[in-house]
């Protein structure tokens, strides 16, 4: 090993393995996705991991990263780097299939259960929906609208952690820019989604989903939007009828 060599240990196998250490050499402005594609194309080419982009723009490279939660593309060794040491494990809170390479099904099916998916009433006969850019809807949607599903914040909930069938915060943040939609037609469907045991009552207002989202979205603010819409629902006793 040269005092120029990394040291980084990485997480081999699938739910039942352990950490493996590599020697990588270092080099101004590298990133930990460099780290982890040397490894693959230089030591050991069994290793599995996922990336596409690699700027930032699909969140496919997401791992876990000295504890952390973190993309790796946008991630430079140096700003996170403990003396000489790296170590890389997949995300948390989802199955591993192989070394850093998780299943995301879970995750996207919570957006299902959340009905994180459009739904219009329009054909391609009709009109467009004119949405007004400075309206309160469009506004509040805004806001978390820019969501890529990369799983940083649902691997960094406490409460995914210790209540597996909690939606998340991904799911939570889709559901509520969907709720600020005013040409979707699922509202009834999506609050009582969202206000059963597993939905946003579930939160208990940590932050760790924002303080960790690489794009600066607030899933805690989206999930206290949820919560003030069912609680004043239920103050009514509208049953979501109205909102």
């Amino acid at each position: 090993m040269s005092n120029n060599d990394l040291k980084v240990r990485v997480w081999r196998g699938s739910q039942e393995g352990e950490f493996v250490q590599y020697l990588v050499p270092r080099n101004p402005n590298q990133t930990v996705l460099d780290v982890v594609t040397y490894i693959q194309r230089k030591l050991d080419p069994t290793l599995s991991y996922r990336f596409a982009c690699r700027v930032g723009m699909c969140g496919s490279c997401a791992m876990t990263v000295n504890g952390v939660a973190r993309w790796t593309c946008r991630t430079h060794v140096s700003k996170i780097l403990q003396g000489d040491s790296l170590e890389i494990a997949p995300l948390n809170n989802l199955p591993v299939i192989k070394d850093l390479a998780t299943d995301m099904r879970e995750f996207f099916n919570k957006w299902k259960g959340a009905v994180g998916f459009f739904k219009g009433d329009k054909t391609r006969y009709d009109d467009f929906t004119k949405v007004q850019p400075n309206s309160e809807e469009r506004q509040l949607a805004d806001a978390g609208i820019e969501c890529i599903g990369c799983g940083v914040c649902y691997a960094s909930c406490e409460v995914v952690q210790s209540r597996p069938n909690y939606l998340g915060p991904a799911a939570l943040n889709r559901a509520w820019t969907l709720t600020n939609d005013v040409r979707d037609v699922q509202q009834l469907e999506r609050m009582t989604a969202v206000a059963g045991d597993a939905g946003c009552h579930a939160c208990h207002s940590q932050g760790s989903c924002t303080e960790a989202c690489p794009k600066s979205i607030a899933p805690t603010a989206s999930i206290a939007g949820l919560k003030k819409l069912v609680a004043r629902a239920a103050v009514r006793g509208s049953k979501w009828g109205k909102l």
